[in-house]
């Protein structure tokens, strides 16, 4: 689909490919204006597809020969691609066209960049490099060949080696085309090396321009760390014997996961001490990680259709969250986390574009890449794994792994190695991927005779094309303290699945004071009003450092907000409380940094 279509897609129109695909081989002739791509693919059709029409996609390219089975046809062609009348049986498709890089300025497909080759091609941009099925459920070995006089031309895979301007590259892995990718041109390299869990080494290589060679150490740590986590974590071994990374200038996306050959938006994977905060090399570890965890969650199971973004994303951005918690301190970075989510997310959630996970239909794909995908998918993924625990959780990655290595899936393949593994219905959890809307929890709460009821009410706001939502089914993490801040209660999970429960909690020797919504086991708002004697002691004394950061934020803002509206003092009891935190060398430092920090909008 072009920018100027503006066909609606459907998700509920989806219909498998016609033709499969079982090699691809590809060669380029680069040339800045007067780039020639000979591709030859073997097709067959698809018997699970009602579809009966050959169709490729192919968006400004200058198609100058097409043969199948090595006898020249003449396509019918359209503005989006060609169709053809093919044989029955399995046939050999080759075409040969020409494109110009340096005129593609959209940075979709093969572009230059500052006399760099290099291609995009998430979400469809392989349809501008050669005639293909551009869909993600078409997956295939690529070989690939590319004919330049440039000192480095790199491709997805294994190198097979260069002779004069000729450099071949095989990739093993069934793959879409928007995973594939090419670059050329002049690197200086920075390398290192990486032992997988069984013992196979694996080369790993940063292409960056002359003069950056210093700033890539990080990344490369970065890389190492990432590939040493996804073995111990998820038992995910990489499986290459090469991993590239390429720094490019002009990038329209932060990075690319391509199979073997990430490419890096420069700001993504270059710095150096002496000018970058810790907020850059945070973010360039954190985006290193995401990028190689999609080796295996995104490139060796990918999604079915663009509606099923999230199955990628999502889960890919959660396990990025889990890295950085793991590596820089899981409460920060849970409370980082939900800012941005707060920030981004629950914004698009409650305005004009707000769309579910899985939204039902798109005009422009890539106006899909969105906080409700990454971001909310990640928290869906979080809700998950508090739902069935940690061992269930490890069991059922461990099953979609084995069960679906090669394949391009949906959202309901997902929950269902959950259903498979806990027995679990998931039905009503799969709300989350079709409603749209950040949902609000009310909280009612009574005590008498040391029992504490706890009444809880969700409601969903309408949102555009959603007028009435049903109830979902949230994790709400709770414990109890005492006034003297003892806790009363350790962490309880209360699953909330209708529009209305009630919980009781006996034995209590006074009116707790309840922490909700502990770690933030939900994306919700929760709708409570607390006192500034409730918040002090949660500051104070939580167990859970989220909670107590919230307690922290809350206070201060009540305190600017009386500064400011009354000319008042800056209250007392919150300044001791802050003063008890900073004290306090039992917690992480970058925690009590941010409790004393300026309160964030909510």
């Amino acid at each position: 689909m072009t920018v100027q279509d503006t066909q609606t897609i459907f998700l509920a129109d989806y219909q498998p490919p016609a033709f499969l695909v079982d090699h691809v081989a590809l060669e380029f002739t680069l040339h800045p204006t007067a780039t020639r791509v000979r591709s030859t693919v073997k097709f067959r059709k698809n018997p699970d597809s009602p579809v009966t029409d050959f169709f490729l996609h192919g968006e400004n390219l200058n198609l100058l020969s097409a043969y199948i089975n090595g006898v020249a046809v003449s396509p019918i062609m359209t503005d989006s691609g060609l169709t053809c009348d093919v044989p029955e049986t399995p046939f050999i498709w080759q075409s040969e066209v020409e494109i110009d890089p340096s005129a593609n300025t959209s940075l979709s497909g093969l572009y230059m960049s500052n006399g760099m080759f290099c291609t995009q091609c998430e979400a469809e941009g392989f349809r501008r490099i050669t005639y293909y099925p551009d869909r993600p459920d078409v997956m295939a070995p690529f070989d690939v060949t590319i004919h330049s006089d440039l000192p480095y031309a790199l491709s997805n895979g294994e190198p097979l080696g260069r002779e004069g301007d000729t450099s071949r590259w095989q990739d093993p892995w069934p793959k879409p085309a928007y995973l594939f990718a090419l670059v050329g041109g002049t690197f200086e390299i920075f390398s290192d090396h990486f032992t997988t869990a069984s013992g196979k080494p694996v080369d790993l290589n940063i292409y960056v321009r002359d003069g950056d060679q210093d700033k890539c150490a990080f990344a490369m740590e970065a890389l190492k760390i990432s590939m040493a986590w996804d073995e111990q974590v998820y038992g995910r071994e990489y499986d290459l014997s090469v991993f590239n990374i390429v720094a490019v200038d002009d990038f329209n996306m932060g990075a690319m996961e391509n199979k073997g050959l990430n490419i890096f938006n420069s700001s993504a994977v270059l710095a150096s001490a002496e000018t970058a905060l810790d907020a850059n090399f945070e973010r360039i570890e954190a985006i290193i990680a995401h990028e190689y965890f999609h080796n295996w969650t995104g490139n060796r199971i990918t999604c079915r259709d663009w509606f099923q973004l999230s199955l990628k994303e999502g889960l890919t951005v959660f396990r990025d969250q889990q890295f950085s918690a793991d590596v820089r301190g899981a409460d920060v970075r849970r409370i980082e986390d939900v800012s941005a989510l707060r920030g981004r997310q629950f914004r698009e959630d409650n305005g004009p574009l707000a769309h579910p996970v899985r939204p039902e239909s798109f005009v422009e794909i890539n106006n899909f890449y969105t906080a409700t995908i990454y971001e909310k998918g990640a928290e869906l993924i979080r809700m998950l794994k508090i739902l069935v625990g940690d061992a269930a959780y490890k069991t059922a990655l461990d099953l979609y792994f084995d069960r679906h290595d090669g394949q391009a899936c949906t959202i309901e393949d997902w929950l269902q190695v959950f259903t498979d593994t806990t027995a679990q219905d998931f039905s009503q959890f799969k709300l989350w991927y079709s409603q749209a809307g950040t949902p609000r929890v009310t909280v009612d709460e009574s005590f008498a005779d040391g029992t504490y009821c706890l009444t809880l009410r969700q409601s969903t706001p309408p949102t555009p094309g959603q007028a009435d939502k049903k109830p979902m089914v949230i994790p709400v993490a709770i414990g109890l303290l005492n006034e003297d801040g003892s806790e009363a209660v350790p962490t309880q999970l209360l699953i909330l699945t209708e529009e209305s429960q009630s919980y009781s909690f006996d034995g209590l020797q006074g009116r707790p004071i309840p922490s909700l919504l502990r770690g933030f086991s939900a994306p919700v708002i929760l709708q409570r009003s607390t006192t500034k004697a409730e918040r002090l002691i949660l500051l104070a004394f939580d167990t859970d450092m989220f909670n107590r950061y919230e307690a922290s934020r809350e206070l201060g803002r009540a305190v600017l907000i009386d500064m400011l509206c009354n000319t008042a003092a800056p209250d007392p009891s919150y300044s001791e409380a802050l003063l008890q935190v900073l004290a306090d060398e039992t917690l992480d430092p970058a925690f009590r940094a941010i409790c004393c920090a300026l309160p964030r909008p909510r």
